[in-house]
């Protein structure tokens, strides 16, 4: 079959060396303009972009499809089918009806839970204990079409944004070969998703990173799990901005933001129980263990957060 691939960070990129490797015939790639990145700002391509120039795959990066001009450009390539993952830009339905079976999307969850910009964010700090990856036929609306293949994937007590981030990327690369083998099959099966059970995994926002230590220790956990490392959650203390980017729940009891314990260990009392943080980061330095972080910066038991 002939494919578009569309897609711009890492998991997109773990599924474009998926399908290159199972030798499927992509005509082009659609990905994210460089953008600055780093000290100098300099333009920096997308990881995808990276993967398609090194094996010599045509590069487009419109930066919207609302001319006519690049519908038709699409239009143009004769598709089969077109395999979205993680893209950033609106398909309208002149580009999702173009190829011949249609456009199909890789999601990073067990749709119709969490549809939208941020899955596996919201899922770790849900508590959710299972989520997975889908491969869905794309509609207009907003992650809402027909479910073709699924995966399921634990979510474990330790799991990061970034750690779960990686093994569904893989597990999802490994499903869309499976699924384009179906396809040209003709066994793909169209499941509608279910009408509840709905929910909206929103752009991760400024207020989402802020640590609240009223709130309870599960769920300070999860925040500050399910936001590493990126934009990681915060705290002040001493007027500095620490991110912490890993914890654990821990006994201990206090008035919320109490530091109960600050020797080679970091524990913060909560509105319920007590987090140790167990990576942290402060502006301009590295990632260090509580110990190393301590040791630079000077915490006392009794100190308030």
């Amino acid at each position: 079959m002939r494919l578009a691939f569309m897609g711009t960070p890492e998991i997109a990129a773990t599924s474009l060396v998926e399908l290159i490797a199972a030798g499927r015939n992509i005509a082009a790639v659609y990905t994210r303009e460089p953008r600055p990145a780093g000290r100098g700002h300099r333009l920096t391509p997308s990881p995808v972009q990276k993967i398609a120039e090194r094996y010599n795959i045509e590069v487009r990066t419109p930066k919207t499809f609302k001319s006519q001009a690049t519908v038709d450009a699409f239009r143009a390539l004769e598709l089969d089918a077109a395999i979205v993952v993680a893209y950033g830009l609106i398909l309208p339905k002149e580009v999702l009806l173009a190829p011949r079976h249609g456009c199909f999307n890789l999601h990073a969850s067990l749709l119709p839970r969490w549809r939208g910009a941020a899955p596996i964010q919201r899922a770790i700090m849900a508590g959710d204990k299972i989520t997975g990856v889908q491969v869905m036929r794309m509609e207009e609306g907003l992650d809402a079409g027909p479910i073709l293949l699924s995966e399921a994937v634990e979510i474990k007590d330790n799991d990061t944004a970034q750690s779960l981030y990686d093994r569904l990327s893989v597990v999802g690369a490994q499903l869309l070969v499976r699924f384009l083998s179906a396809l040209e099959r003709g066994v793909v099966v169209e499941t509608p998703q279910p009408s509840t059970g709905v929910t909206y995994a929103s752009k991760i926002a400024a207020a989402d990173a802020r640590i609240d230590w009223s709130r309870p220790a599960r769920e300070i956990d999860r925040q500050i799990r399910g936001l590493s490392p990126f934009p990681g959650a915060w705290f002040e203390a001493k007027g500095a901005r620490i991110k912490a980017l890993m914890s654990r729940t821990a006994g201990g009891t206090g008035p919320p933001g109490e530091i109960l314990a600050a020797n080679d260990r970091l524990i913060v009392a909560c509105g319920e129980d007590a987090v140790e943080l167990l990576k942290l980061q402060r502006a301009g330095k590295g990632v260090q263990d509580a110990a190393s972080f301590l040791r630079g910066f000077s915490l006392s038991a009794s100190d308030r957060l």
